[in-house]
């Protein structure tokens, strides 16, 4: 008989306080992302984690919509993190940058963004709008930092909110309508509608006038806004022959 002691098994660590309750969050974050919030539980929260309801519990005392506003919050910072794209060459690349960070994260967290920005979920509050329109005040200020402009004017700054909004419905028309054009026919799209909602702007506002001079010297000859335009003439310029 053979008398030697057992091997070990693998070393276990107990997961501190803060780590733990990441892990939940994590959890809750991958779940919410794939499923609408009122169809997610708390025991479903604890199975996929490999803890127990009670667990849960300890580390969120508000149940379900403690966890969920902790998942949001997540989600709220990644999207935030979409809009930071370093802040050179020219502003439609940038923007076309951002909005490819951003479809991604909406078409990996379909259900859970759509829940979201449609609102009327159970766990919806005044605290969970405010995390949301944390992030559209946030998405604009990237975006005017990307139009290196510090002090907007009212149209320039509603412009800007306008866009994002815009940003928003079309993402969710896009899932909805299950994907009809590809990301990157989408985030084209969008460039060019900002590019269009600063020109009609400009003609009214000399601030926006003079960021959107200073963004086309940036732009290549030949690139995004130049086709733009040729698009836009070609449309238009029979009419102004007749």
């Amino acid at each position: 008989m053979d008398s030697r002691p057992a091997s070990p098994g693998p070393a276990y660590r107990r997961l501190s306080v803060e780590e733990r309750r990441e892990q939940l969050i994590e959890t809750a974050h991958r779940l919410f992302a794939s499923r609408p919030p009122e169809e997610v539980s708390l025991d479903d929260v604890a199975r996929a984690t490999g803890v127990s309801r009670p667990l849960v519990y300890r580390y969120f005392p508000g149940g379900k919509q403690q966890l969920y506003e902790a998942a949001l919050g997540s989600s709220a910072r990644d999207l935030e993190a979409c809009f930071e794209v370093p802040a050179h060459g020219p502003l439609t690349d940038r923007l076309a940058a951002v909005l490819d960070r951003y479809l991604a994260f909406v078409d990996s967290h379909a259900e859970g963004f759509t829940a979201l920005l449609k609102g009327g979920n159970v766990v919806q509050t005044a605290r969970t709008t405010a995390i949301v329109d944390g992030v559209r005040r946030a998405a604009a200020r990237q975006v005017l930092l990307h139009l290196r402009v510090s002090a907007p004017g009212p149209l320039l700054h509603m412009t800007v909110r306008t866009w994002i909004s815009t940003v928003e419905a079309a993402s969710l028309i896009w899932l909805d309508e299950q994907r009809p054009h590809t990301a990157a026919e989408l985030r084209d799209w969008l460039v060019d509608h900002f590019v269009a909602l600063l020109a009609v702007t400009a003609g009214k506002d000399p601030r926006t006038a003079e960021a959107l001079r200073a963004a086309a010297d940036l732009e290549h000859t030949g690139g995004r806004v130049d086709r733009l335009m040729a698009s836009v003439l070609s449309v238009v310029s029979p009419a102004v022959a007749d």
